[in-house]
């Protein structure tokens, strides 16, 4: 056996790890909300589901996230490697190398940009916008104690991008649902820097838990989901939406109500089960939801 021949086995391994790096099954928390964006776009444009462009939101979105937490990954690996929960991390045991890890985040950059241009003008012109935040946060907690300020700038581009998408033009419902779901990711993400904290001083990373102490990251998040909760009533409104959307938004406010029981100042126990299960099945109700409303209203598959 050759050299060459021995080592084509390591690329699918070399695949498998860059995925698991970026956590490529996350895109559950930001993707629905780029499709309720685009879905009420094309609903308000022709009553008509266009299925390349959702594709291409789709690859976008996909591509721009895979970016984002590989160069994530890649800046923040010096503090990975000396915070317990996250040494097991691909870079931190070389399962992944930096050199793969930048190979795969430019691919996904590159993908990202040809979806924008496929899509229209705008798109591709306000894309490269849309990648600043994804760079900036990773060294947001090196000089702010609120790095989740950043984070929900970032998430809050994907249903903005997605109108954009849709109909090339400027949407200020998208910007009221993409403000919801900016301080949504930027609430739980309070919540899931908790367990942090100790490391975090340790450490020198700057975090709103690290700075003022879990009962005010626990309460911070509280607030921001009840701000998230009636800018989804806000959208709701400013999109004529109909009684089965309202249905979601009651389910939605349901689980926050659950995950601020489950995870309290005291008791970080169940921490995993409000950032992993309960916000995933937020995003997924809430556009089950807003898809039946469409098409109860008109939107034709």
């Amino acid at each position: 056996m050759t050299s060459a021949s021995a080592a084509l086995p390591q690329q699918p391994g070399r695949t498998k790890a860059f995925l698991r790096l970026v956590m490529i099954e996350h895109s559950v928390f930001a993707l629905p909300f780029a499709y309720i964006a685009a879905l009420t776009a094309m609903y308000e444009w022709d009553e008509n589901i266009h299925w390349g462009r959702l594709l291409l939101v789709t690859v976008a979105m996909v591509g721009l996230r895979t970016f984002a937490m590989a160069v994530n990954r890649i800046i923040d690996r010096e503090i990975d490697a000396r915070n317990p929960r996250t040494a097991h991390r691909e870079l931190v045991t070389g399962a992944m190398s930096v050199k793969h890890a930048w190979t795969g985040a430019l691919i996904a950059l590159v993908v990202f940009l040809g979806a924008a241009a496929l899509l229209n003008p705008l798109c591709l012109a306000l894309a490269p916008i849309a990648v600043i935040p994804m760079v900036v946060y990773p060294y947001g907690k090196r000089f702010t104690n609120f790095p989740q300020a950043i984070l929900g700038l970032a998430q809050a581009m994907g249903p903005i991008g997605g109108w954009l998408a849709i109909t090339g033009e400027w949407s200020w419902e998208a910007v009221i649902l993409g403000l919801a779901v900016g301080i949504w990711i930027g609430g739980f993400d309070l919540i899931y820097a908790c367990q942090d904290v100790e490391t975090d001083r340790q450490v020198g990373v700057k975090s709103v838990p690290a700075r003022f102490g879990v009962p005010a990251a626990v309460w911070g998040a509280r607030a921001c989901h009840t701000v998230t909760t009636a800018l989804f009533v806000w959208y709701a409104v400013a999109t004529d939406a109909g009684v089965l959307f309202w249905l979601g938004l009651l389910v939605v406010a349901g689980a926050f109500v659950y995950e601020h029981t489950i995870v309290r100042p005291t008791d970080l126990s169940r921490l995993n089960r409000a950032f992993f299960s309960v916000n995933g099945f937020i995003g997924i109700a809430l556009f089950v939801c807003a898809l039946l409303d469409l098409l109860v209203r008109g939107l034709t598959v």
